[in-house]
């Protein structure tokens, strides 16, 4: 735990000043999917699977409640995020809510915007290696910022995920597909690829590219994870780091994280700065409990 505390203090020392960039598409998203550059679209389970790709949920079977808070200090945002999900079940799926507020200092006025997110991930797996799955979000933004028209209702990701070989596995997704036009929820589609060469070890590529006519923007990120196992095997430290490019904003990216994980519960703890373009940092972490599992494939280095 001191490992942990220490990791994440350092992490957010050494972040510069930050330009607030956020929407849906990535206020919605945990340390273990940010600390390995957004790619996990081809091994997302649990919620991770929520804002990436709900197919994944089969991916592992477990029962785990999880709660996250990350922040941006420029414009002093708090990301909150609250889940439950069950993979144990022949249709896997997670309960969830997600917020997030932020106060921009625009041309010297303090402004305010919130946004609240409920709603449920399913998967529907059609073979032992192929699953689809689904997301739907009822969603309610409120901004004082001129010409941020307030809005709500709802909105659907769908993805897929199929097993190529017993070590990669391939997802898309597409986000916001319909009932929304609030620019907080812009439409995008994304796939990845995730390989594990090593029981330890894993290393994922992803890209995602938004949907809007004045918007063609793309993220491009990839990643890896290495998991070091304690000497009685019950417990050990996932250790990640990835990079992300936005060619809309011509930034780039880098992001660390440093996770402990037992058999009853995990935390894990990401940083992330724009090391090129215009500046951004993050802190995020977020802590899971974990009920019944049953034996599945291995996800997490858990």
């Amino acid at each position: 735990m001191r490992l942990l505390t220490a990791s994440g203090v350092l992490l957010f020392a050494t972040l510069g000043s930050a330009h607030a960039e956020g929407d849906s598409l990535v206020d919605m998203l945990g340390p273990r999917e940010i600390a390995v550059g957004e790619a996990m679209r081809g091994g997302a389970t649990g919620a991770s699977a929520i804002g990436l790709n709900p197919a994944g949920l089969p991916g592992n079977r477990e029962l785990v409640f999880e709660g996250g808070y990350g922040y941006r200090p420029t414009d002093g945002a708090s990301l909150v995020h609250t889940s439950a999900c069950d993979s144990t079940s022949a249709i896997p799926g997670c309960f969830f809510y997600d917020y997030a507020g932020s106060n921009p200092d625009l041309d010297g006025m303090s402004m305010h915007r919130t946004t609240h997110v409920l709603g449920t991930s399913l998967a529907y797996p059609l073979s032992p290696k192929f699953a689809i799955g689904s997301t739907l979000k009822y969603f309610r933004f409120d901004s004082d910022v001129m010409n941020e028209p307030k809005a709500s209702g709802f909105t659907t990701d769908i993805g897929a995920s199929a097993q190529l070989t017993p070590s990669v596995n391939l997802g898309v997704a597409g986000y916001n597909l319909m009932g929304t036009e609030s620019t907080e929820f812009p439409r995008a589609v994304g796939g990845g690829v995730l390989a594990r060469p090593m029981q330890s070890f894993t290393i994922s590529f992803d890209a995602r590219w938004r949907m809007l006519d004045n918007d063609k923007s793309a993220r491009y990120g990839g990643g890896a994870e290495y998991f070091v196992s304690t000497s009685n095997g019950q417990s050990g430290f996932p250790i990640r780091a990835g990079v992300l490019h936005d060619n809309g904003l011509s930034a780039t990216y880098l992001s660390a994280g440093l996770g402990l994980a037992t058999l009853r519960y995990s935390i894990d703890v990401t940083g992330r700065y724009a090391a090129s373009g215009p500046s951004d940092k993050m802190i995020i972490a977020s802590m899971r409990f974990f009920g019944p599992r049953l034996r599945g494939p291995a996800s997490d280095g858990e």
